[in-house]
């Protein structure tokens, strides 16, 4: 009989593959303590009202206040995810989300007033209070806030849409506990005849199987979960897309999109330049595909086909500590300094949960707050290549954050999620190009340069793809038409069609994927993946060609955290994304990628 291989309890795994939280708080106890003096500081903001504008102390001393309870309520935040991470159908910490989620509400709607009473400070005035001492390490996000003026509502509306905080993403929450914590997806039988516990986590495990039975048997049996509960789906998606659309109307917004990349100060013309540039080149991912299915020897290639190796390489076994060494000699050309916090942060720092346990989020992400380390959550797999990869990724915002708190006040130090991306992918980049040159044998480097062509297919071309995905259905809501389970899932495949060619075969259930991806829950999300990947290839070019000039402008970059607008921190660093050059020369990258893969297998 076959040993079944099932996902452990927490229980299971052992302390030191664990984050330590207790550099957050030490105990659910000191939590609750600080969350009552949290709740204590929010009435303190009722002095300030309807005095912002008597002078430039008073209010400054309206943002210490903010800062004070800011910073106390990132680390009840973080703490309070980070243990719902842990297992996401534990009550206790879904409970404690729901408390810091109220309390913050309540907050929102006592400091509700703040930014429509700076609006309200006459012009001169607000520049006389803009030159003063008291205001001056304020003045960038002062003239940030000064940009919504046309947004900023009356009071009362500003309360009211604060009321709403808790409800607000109702929608993403359901989503979350149906995929992390009530979906159930069997057991498939390995290629070497073991039961395995299907998982989001052991899904990539499987797919990237030799045996296209397992490859097959996986994907649908995925599929068939999310099929089973469509309807669902279907009605959580439409209802965050509409709430996206009522918070850009009532703000006085043309579109969610334009809202969604006001902030930023990103132009339209950065979002729709991406797909043009990126339909542009769909041929050579035409052409990646037909390599891949000649490569396999399969008759036609499907979405299950997309992770199988096509070079005959033995079996992946990369334990954890040997990823960690791998990384950090990858990472070398950033320094010392870098590469010394990185090795602590991921080995005896803890800031790492490495392993999949039951009710475990799935995916990876890092987390962590002006007070705390940059915390990383992961499901890793030692024999799959990209957990590797993945875990360089993570650490790269990782990394990020720890520069952006270490040389920016906390006010700046909240980097935008623009440019995050670059960080983490940045990362990637140095991780291949270390092994690339380092490969044993031909398969292997086939294999490595296969990676990295399935890393920018999949974070340039799949996630430009999701992104007009999002700007096509809240089109759709925008218009007043219904967002049906038919109309998201007929919208899905006809972009499947396109980015996928017409020699590719499309399994009907891979229309269902639009309704799987946590990420359309933050709307306009994706799309900072693609330009993200671009940039990061260009800096990571610039550092290894151009040397210390290059890498300390990056890791300036690193801590420059939000000083400045994402698009002028990365033309400091030497990267314009409001053109199409860099998206350009990461798919002409792509290109050369493929044409050597051709030459290896």
């Amino acid at each position: 009989m076959k040993s079944i291989q099932a996902t452990p309890d927490r229980s299971q795994i052992a302390a030191e593959d664990q984050w330590d939280l207790g550099k957050l708080f030490r105990s659910d106890a000191a939590w609750k303590k600080a969350f009552e003096e949290l709740a204590d500081m929010i009435p303190k903001f009722a002095r300030f009202k309807g005095r912002l504008g008597q002078s430039p102390r008073m209010l400054r001393d309206c943002i210490l206040l903010e800062t004070a309870l800011g910073r106390l309520a990132d680390r009840l935040g973080v703490y309070a995810y980070l243990k719902a991470s842990e297992q996401v159908s534990h009550s206790k910490y879904q409970g404690l989300l729901a408390h810091y989620a109220h309390v913050m509400t309540v907050a929102a709607e006592q400091m509700c007033f703040i930014e429509p009473e700076i609006q309200r400070i006459p012009k001169s005035r607000m520049q006389q209070f803009l030159a003063s001492k008291e205001l001056r390490p304020y003045r960038f996000n002062l003239e940030k806030l000064l940009r919504y003026k046309p947004h900023i509502l009356s009071e009362a509306e500003e309360r009211v849409l604060a009321m709403q905080g808790e409800v607000a993403g109702t929608a993403g929450k359901i989503f979350g506990q149906l995929n992390d914590a009530d979906l159930s997806f069997g057991m498939v039988k390995d290629d070497k005849g073991t039961q395995v516990e299907l998982t989001h986590g052991s899904l990539r495990v499987l797919l990237e199987s030799r045996d296209r039975r397992v490859r097959q048997q996986a994907f649908h049996q995925y599929y068939k979960a999310y099929e089973d509960h469509a309807n669902t789906l279907a009605a959580t998606l439409s209802s965050s897309v509409l709430q996206d659309v009522y918070y850009a109307r009532v703000r006085n917004y043309p579109s969610a999109l334009e809202a969604a990349l006001f902030g930023d100060m990103v132009p339209v013309s950065v979002y729709d330049n991406l797909i043009a540039t990126v339909r542009d080149h769909l041929p050579t991912l035409f052409r990646y595909h037909e390599l891949r299915r000649r490569a396999l020897r399969l008759k036609d290639l499907h979405a299950y086909d997309l992770f199988a190796p096509i070079a005959k390489t033995p079996p992946v076994d990369i334990p954890y500590g040997h990823a960690v060494d791998t990384i950090c000699e990858a990472i070398q050309p950033l320094g010392t300094d870098y590469g010394k916090t990185l090795r602590n942060g991921l080995t005896t720092g803890r800031w790492v949960d490495r392993y999949e346990n039951k009710d475990k989020r799935s995916g990876a992400f890092s987390y962590g707050c002006y007070d705390s380390p940059p915390y990383i959550l992961m499901n890793y797999k030692p024999q799959v290549l990209d957990s590797m990869f993945t875990l360089a990724h993570e650490a790269g915002h990782s990394m990020h954050t720890y520069y952006s708190c270490r040389n920016q006040p906390y006010h700046y130090s909240h980097y935008a999620i623009f440019v995050a991306e670059v960080a983490s992918t940045f990362n990637e980049c140095l991780l291949s190009r270390h092994l690339v040159p380092r490969a044993k044998s031909t398969a292997e480097r086939a294999a490595l340069i296969c990676r990295e062509i399935d890393e920018i297919r999949g974070t340039i071309y799949r996630q430009t793809m999701f992104a007009e995905y999002e700007k096509v259905i809240h089109a759709i809501a925008e218009a007043g038409e219904p967002l049906t389970l038919e109309r998201l899932r007929t919208e899905y495949r006809r972009l499947l069609d396109d980015y996928f060619g017409p020699d590719f075969a499309i399994d009907d259930v891979l229309s269902l994927e639009g309704l799987r991806i946590p990420h359309f829950y933050h709307a306009f999300y994706v799309y900072k993946y693609a330009t993200g990947l671009s940039a990061g290839i260009a800096l990571a070019n610039a550092v290894l060609n151009d040397g210390a000039a290059a890498r300390d402008r990056y890791l300036a970059f690193l801590g420059s955290g939000a000083s400045k607008y994402p698009l002028d921190l990365l033309k400091d660093a030497g990267v314009d994304l409001s053109r199409p050059e860099p998206v350009t020369c990461a798919l002409e990258h792509f290109g050369n990628l493929v044409e050597e893969l051709d030459t290896l297998i």
